[in-house]
């Protein structure tokens, strides 16, 4: 195989079992003869080495030039086949109208995944540009104190009231108490509890930092439906008029509007300026059982394909192994018992994608990380068990931008709580897009604190959304689903693992063996199926 590009090194380093840093893959491919230099350095390469360095490859190419008859320079030919059965098929992206339908019928396409020569990637290493924001790792300075509580809800309160009061001009709890009965005015708050009264109306408390007030949506008013999306412990606005008694410390705000800080809906979403795209998966699961090894397989093989040769990056939210004491009576259904050989044999996994891809990775909550939320990202030791590809880790939440393009990594805990907690027809496991349109909405990840979603103290909260994304993409559920929200690309990917003894116990069905394939010019998406 002649190595030409630096793509075709990374990815035969890579199936060696080794990375490299940039200025090594640019030596190697200056070399008279790549394929001699490269046997010569991976030869020559320190018994303990996982990335091969620049000094490395100086040092070995030295020894060419200075004639030492011990080092080879030939190899044998080297042969990738890669030919796997049931190759995946193709489904395009829906619109908002399509996505209650099944998207995967028995007849699509199936088109060969035989991996050919490497030559069918060359990607323009110079237009590439992955950024990360909102990332908590090395950050957090969470002590658990009653303190850092109080900090991250007034954090939260502060952010989301701001984009409140850009459309309604709100008074504090406190002056509101002082107004004249029969007013009209505005609060934003944080809801502390809701309830139903005796005659079927809502009665909502709304704190703020100078108090609480009580809003009471009458059950007969055209937005009363809404009330069902409230969670506690979220930040919306009302307006309304105040009770004749207000004066007397009695009153009540009786309910006209309520407004949910959201997304524009005039939003318009920004997009790269070349064709490129972008893979979205999560939940890959290594070490269970149920680890679908052969789909993941025909993933990989495909993804060396001249029909993916525009996929230059993926992004992978969460749960990259299956773990340990997740859940009861998990051991029974490991393959690999042990935390640090389920990563090993991930990082295995991942060196089978193209080694010119630019790989970034969340945690989710099977990973070897704290449950609470925001996730900080993995520890060194994991980061260089998973170092294949010099993949970049971030925390769990954390806005990638990609070519100009914001994405929004959540792992999606919270997605279980808010269907939980909403009518099945905003939010079900099995359309959990429509889920994440409530966040959207609410713009913030994780609303509701003391349920299901452990959220870890910190100075600021991060899982609030201060920006809007472009794209929202989610995991964790294990079901597949898609669609637009005031033009936000809404994704949760399925996962790469069958169906487990647990999951049926619950009645999960998962969508396993699935890449959403996201095209960053256009925002348009293809789903392939690999299962």
């Amino acid at each position: 195989m002649s190595l030409e590009t630096p793509a075709r090194i990374v990815s035969e380093l890579a199936s060696r079992g080794y990375n490299a840093d940039r200025e090594a893959v640019t030596l190697l491919a200056g070399a008279d003869d790549p394929d001699g230099a490269l046997d010569v350095v991976v030869e020559r390469a320190p018994e303990d080495a996982l990335k091969l360095s620049a000094d490395h490859v100086k040092a070995a190419l030295s020894e060419v030039d200075a004639g030492d008859p011990s080092v080879s320079t030939g190899r044998d030919s080297v042969e990738t086949s890669g030919t796997k059965s049931g190759s995946p098929g193709e489904t395009k992206g829906v619109d908002d109208g399509e996505i209650g339908r099944d998207p995967f019928g028995p007849d699509a396409s199936r088109p060969d995944t035989t991996r050919p020569d490497e030559s069918v990637r060359d990607p323009d290493f110079d237009a590439r540009s992955l950024e990360v924001a909102g990332d908590v790792t090395g950050e957090s300075t969470g002590t658990g104190e009653y303190d850092d509580f109080v900090s991250v809800f007034q954090d939260r309160f502060k952010r989301l009231s701001k984009q409140l009061r850009s459309r309604v001009n709100a008074r504090p709890t406190s002056a509101v108490r002082k107004m004249p009965g029969g007013g009209e005015t505005a609060i934003v708050g944080m809801i502390s509890d809701i309830r139903s009264t005796a005659s079927g109306h809502w009665l909502i408390e709304l704190e703020d930092t100078s108090g609480t007030y009580p809003c009471l949506v009458m059950k007969d008013r055209e937005f009363a439906d809404t009330v069902d999306e409230l969670l506690l412990d979220e930040v919306i606005a009302v307006e309304g008029t105040l009770s004749d008694d207000n004066d007397d410390g009695d009153g009540i705000l009786f309910v006209d509007s309520l407004y949910f800080p959201d997304v524009p809906r005039t939003y318009q979403p920004s997009t790269a300026d070349r064709h490129v795209q972008a893979a979205l998966i999560s939940d890959v699961h290594v070490g269970s059982q149920e680890f679908m090894a052969d789909a993941w397989s025909r993933f990989a093989d495909w993804l060396h394909t001249e029909e993916a040769s525009a996929v230059e990056y993926l992004l992978i939210a969460g749960d990259m192994v299956e773990g340990v004491g997740v859940y009861p009576n998990q051991d029974e259904e490991l393959d690999i018992v042990d935390i640090y050989e389920q990563y090993e044999q991930f990082a295995e996994y991942l060196k089978e994608v193209p080694g010119d891809m630019e790989i970034l990775m969340i945690p989710g909550n099977h990973d070897a990380v704290r449950l609470a939320e925001p996730q900080p990202g993995f520890d060194e030791e994991l980061r260089d068990i998973m170092s294949a590809h010099d993949a970049r880790i971030s925390g769990n939440p954390s806005t990638v931008t990609v070519e100009g393009v914001d994405v929004l990594m959540y792992h999606g805990f919270s997605l279980d709580e808010v269907i939980a907690e909403l009518p099945e027809e905003k939010a079900s496991y099995d359309e959990p897009h429509k889920a994440m349109y409530q966040l959207l909405k609410k713009r913030h990840v994780a609303p509701q604190f003391g349920g299901k979603t452990r959220v870890a103290p910190e100075e600021k909260d991060y899982l609030v959304m201060d920006e809007v994304p472009d794209v929202f993409h989610t995991g964790h559920v294990h079901k597949l689903g898609w669609g637009k929200y005031h033009n936000v690309l809404a994704v949760n990917s399925g996962c790469w693992q069958a169906q487990t003894a647990f999951q049926k116990s619950v009645n999960i069905d998962p969508d396993a063996g699935f890449a959403p394939i996201l095209d960053l010019d256009t925002l348009d998406m293809t789903v392939r199926q690999f299962s």
